[in-house]
């Protein structure tokens, strides 16, 4: 069953990774992807545009619009949503994917890069979240879900990164917050984290390259997982912090190696994940 057939989803920092992989997961339901990110030229370090991954969704089966935005910016992320809403009706599910990482110490964290992070994953969700509530409270399932981690006050995920730490998380207390608030609305806001490192850019750049990248899964296992988030009714589901292969051993999943790069490899742990969970 096309669960989300002429749904429409609202992705920030969708031109590649993650994000790209949730929104060609929907598409291929018959969705509407709205691709929003600042890349609209090839980056000699990053894969993909926005061109190109409305490309990818179109081929996916789904209807793309690709919109250049800085997440950053107020007045540009009203005039994404307007647009989105303008071409596809209204919107169903914004994932707030768009972020920005240093994992660098507090004396070498310059503040432009303190802010950058925080203006992205905090301000960033918050806004585009802002923006997309009033859309979302007519959807008949609307889902805001963003990518960031169960919440923890163990000093092992502050002490090699704290500005970076802080933006995440402030990501997180964003979800926390809106979930409550929204609930008597019917907007579900959950977050999804991956267990394992996920072969992206980002880890390719600074997490060790080739080699890290074999000890990574898929970004596909975090668009399943977001699919079957985004999927259920959101009046049931919200306040949820969830980890990806949790999410699908309770669909039934049980072929994990489906989705590692390197099937039989070590995989590297994430950051932010809980004894226990």
């Amino acid at each position: 069953m096309s669960k989300l057939n002429g749904k429409t989803l609202f992705i920030s920092g969708a031109s590649r990774g993650i994000g790209l992989a949730i929104g060609k997961r929907a598409a291929q339901d018959g969705a509407n992807v709205v691709i929003v990110a600042k890349t609209d030229k090839p980056h000699p370090k990053l894969p993909g545009t926005v061109w190109t991954a409305v490309e990818e969704i179109e081929q996916a089966g789904g209807k793309g619009l690709g919109i250049v935005c800085d997440i950053r910016n107020e007045d540009e992320v009203a005039d994404a949503v307007a647009k989105a809403v303008e071409k596809f009706g209204g919107i169903d599910a914004l994932i707030n994917n768009a972020s920005a990482i240093s994992l660098t110490g507090t004396l070498e964290t310059t503040m432009k890069r303190y802010d950058l992070m925080n203006q992205v994953n905090a301000r960033g969700t918050f806004l585009c979240s802002q923006k997309c509530i009033p859309h979302l409270e007519k959807s008949d399932n609307p889902h805001i879900l963003n990518n960031s981690p169960p919440l923890s006050l163990d000093a092992q995920w502050f002490k090699n990164h704290t500005a970076y730490t802080i933006a995440k998380f402030g990501m997180s207390m964003c979800a926390l917050g809106m979930a409550a608030e929204l609930k008597d609305k019917g907007i579900a806001v959950n977050t999804i984290w991956p267990r394992t490192a996920i072969a992206t850019a980002a880890v390719n750049n600074l997490l060790g390259g080739v080699e890290a990248m074999k000890k990574c899964r898929k970004p596909e296992i975090m668009a399943d997982a977001a699919y079957s988030i985004i999927t259920k009714p959101s009046r049931e589901f919200t306040g949820n912090f969830c980890i990806d292969d949790n999410v699908l051993k309770a669909d039934g999943v049980t072929d994990f190696d489906q989705y590692a790069i390197t099937p039989g490899e070590e995989l590297m742990p994430d950051f932010f994940i809980p004894d226990g969970v």
